[in-house]
């Protein structure tokens, strides 16, 4: 419903502008809407990179002088069609965006800034010194622009027309795309790409994914404005335009829909306004941009949008959601989580998953020293040690984030063994961290459905096109969040935003994510660190449900009277290395665990030579583990 809301605001809209060009034969007015136009399509796109996946590119200006000159070149020197060319055009910057995003997407933050300006100073450069392809300053003449039915060349009405349908497809694309799937996976990027590949996103698919959709928007705007002038020169792609194009984004409104189409209609008429004082046009938008960066960070969406609740009030939900609290032990209402189909056909007390001989050392120190761990379907395991034994380590690599220097990791039969973090996710398993990872700008529900990405099968271009599977997908993957919001009792609490409800809760909606990847195997890091006694205990109630699910728990904790309750089997570790393991009583009773927690004299060596020797140094690194809450027994 709120999708078919923005549709038909943005018809409306275009339909509007439509009518104001064709109200008017001024050609200045025809101009200040078709170059409008021609920066909302730069703003869409480096709206997807920005506001949504959160890379900072400074070389927008090279991707829009890749499509301007692709259309230029093909129309006068391969004497190409004006419309093909357009498409190709596309084409050709889609493949700069690719080019610019595989070596760039190796650096981070102000680092990548740099790398994307230098892309755009040499493009530039190139353009200008190689005169006898582009034309250096004195730039192409000649090029074909857009024609009619009857082969007649646009007028500017018809140019404005154009652009405007390119600018509501443009807008109508990116909505299907970024209400969905898609749109999640990238928000997830710029909140943590760690947690993001734990829920099954491909992240560096995903950067590469919306340098492309940057780049297309941009190269098509470059494109439109060459064919429209039938002329181009280095002058129309200085690194001002990299700028302004930042600017459109972070004075709109970044990671806003509408964020675009208020920068670019903004500050064109701001700039068309100051156009007889071209000294100051760079000043004001340097100003600008200081202003949008301090004063209002959510650019002119957010001031509209609060603006609107507070004229409207209840126009989005308040606050109170956020202090609902979760029924008792859970408040569970759905009898069954949504579990993936080979689960149920799995062999009870079936080997799900086997470590052997598995090693990880960080110059002298060895978190992991020939460990062997064997899970089996259906139990509840515990991983359990002094602080410093290695146990967050063993998790990070059984789930993918750090590779082993030694040793073999199988996952139903199936070696996944330095595997990436987002395959092993999509095979089933899911984790939590020691450290809570959530999506805190986000809601609950939208945390949970990032667990079900993995699972959906819309691709990008049945959700770029809005087709009834990505409808379905959405919809079927909504129900399911439901149903486990329901079961872990978070439904009063699925509009809030994660960041805001009190850490209790918060680690709720990590185990609520990690059941949406649809488990085999569920990877607990110290889930009830920072939780009171009450909510321990609820923990304990709720992670045993899971198990009569069938899915099977390997539990890293410190709360001992936990562990002792609900494992089934449990592993001890002590400086890297397995001590002990078997039945909880078993464990309890052992002496060589009572001294690992209560203290003895440290080896000064591995007790066995050999081991010592496979498990010699790895570049990775690892947490430690946590403090001990409880001691053994309590």
């Amino acid at each position: 419903m709120r999708l078919m809301r923005n549709s038909l605001t943005a018809i409306g809209l275009a339909v509007l502008a439509g009518l104001l060009a064709a109200a008017t034969e001024n050609d200045f007015y025809l101009r200040i809407l078709f170059t409008s136009c021609v920066w909302l399509l730069c703003a869409a796109g480096m709206n997807v990179l920005l506001g949504f996946a959160g890379q900072k590119s400074l070389g927008q200006a090279g991707l829009y002088a890749a499509g301007a000159y692709a259309a230029a070149l093909l129309t006068t020197a391969w004497d190409l069609g004006p419309w093909t060319a357009l498409l190709l055009a596309a084409v050709v910057a889609g493949l700069f965006g690719v080019l610019i995003a595989l070596p760039s997407l190796r650096v981070r933050g102000p680092s990548l800034a740099m790398v994307t300006l230098a892309f755009g100073i040499v493009v530039e450069k190139v353009v200008t010194e190689a005169s006898d392809t582009f034309g250096g300053a004195m730039g192409i003449y000649g090029i074909k622009p857009l024609t009619g039915l009857d082969g007649q060349p646009f007028t500017m009405v018809q140019w404005v027309w154009f652009a405007i349908a390119l600018c509501l497809a443009t807008h109508l694309l990116l909505s299907n795309l970024l209400r969905g799937r898609f749109g999640r996976a990238l928000l997830s990027l710029q909140a943590d790409e760690i947690a993001a590949s734990s829920v099954g996103v491909h992240v560096l698919r995903a950067k590469v994914l919306a340098f492309v959709v940057a780049a297309v928007t941009c190269g098509l705007a470059g494109a439109l404005v060459a064919q429209q002038n039938q002329y181009i020169n280095s002058d129309f792609i200085g690194f001002h335009v990299s700028v302004f194009i930042l600017l459109l984004v972070l004075f709109g409104g970044s990671g806003s829909l509408a964020g675009p189409l208020l920068g670019a209609v903004t500050l064109t008429v701001l700039n068309a306004l100051l156009a007889r004082w071209s000294w100051i046009e760079h000043f004001a938008n340097g100003a600008l941009l200081l202003f949008a960066l301090y004063v209002m960070p959510r650019g002119l969406a957010g001031v509209l949008s609060d603006l609107a609740e507070r004229l409207v009030p209840g126009l989005r939900q308040t606050a109170t959601a956020i202090a609902a609290q979760p029924t008792p032990n859970g408040g569970t209402t759905a009898a069954a989580l949504p579990v993936r189909a080979s689960l149920a056909a799995a062999p009870a007390e079936a080997p799900l998953l086997m470590a052997e001989g598995v090693c990880k050392s960080y110059g002298g120190v060895h978190p992991a020293r020939d460990v062997g761990v064997r899970l089996t379907s259906g139990h509840v395991h515990a991983l359990i040690g002094p602080n410093g034994a290695g146990k967050s380590t063993l998790i990070n690599m059984l789930s993918g984030i750090v590779i082993p220097d030694a040793g073999r990791i199988r996952f139903r039969d199936r070696d996944v063994t330095g595997a990436p973090v987002h395959a092993i996710s999509r095979l089933g398993v899911a984790r939590t961290f020691q450290n809570l990872r959530l999506f805190k700008d986000l809601s609950v529900l939208d945390n949970v459905l990032l667990g079900r990405h993995g699972r959906m099968r819309n691709g990008f271009l049945v959700s770029l096109l809005g087709l009834p599977m990505a409808r379905r997908e959405e919809k079927r993957a909504r129900e399911q969040v439901g149903a486990i919001l329901r079961f872990v009792g978070l439904s009063g609490v699925a509009a809030a935003r994660a960041g805001s409800l009190p850490y209790g809760l918060q680690r709720r909606v990590e185990l609520a994510r990690a059941l949406a990847v649809e488990p085999e195997l569920l990877l607990l890091d110290e889930p009830a660190a920072g939780l009171n006694p009450q909510e321990t205990h609820e923990l304990g109630q709720l992670l045993l449900r899971i198990r009569d699910q069938g899915i099977t728990i390997l539990l890293v904790e410190h709360h001992m009277d936990l562990v002792m309750t609900i494992s089934d089997h449990v592993v001890v570790l002590d400086y890297g290395e397995k001590i002990a393991e078997g039945t909880p009583a078993a464990v309890q009773a052992d002496p060589r665990v009572m001294e690992a927690y209560l203290g003895a004299p440290e080896p000064a060596e591995p007790p066995d030579g050999s081991t010592a020797e496979r498990c010699a140094g790895g570049p990775h690194a690892a947490a430690p583990g946590g403090g001990l809450h409880l001691p053994l027994g309590s």
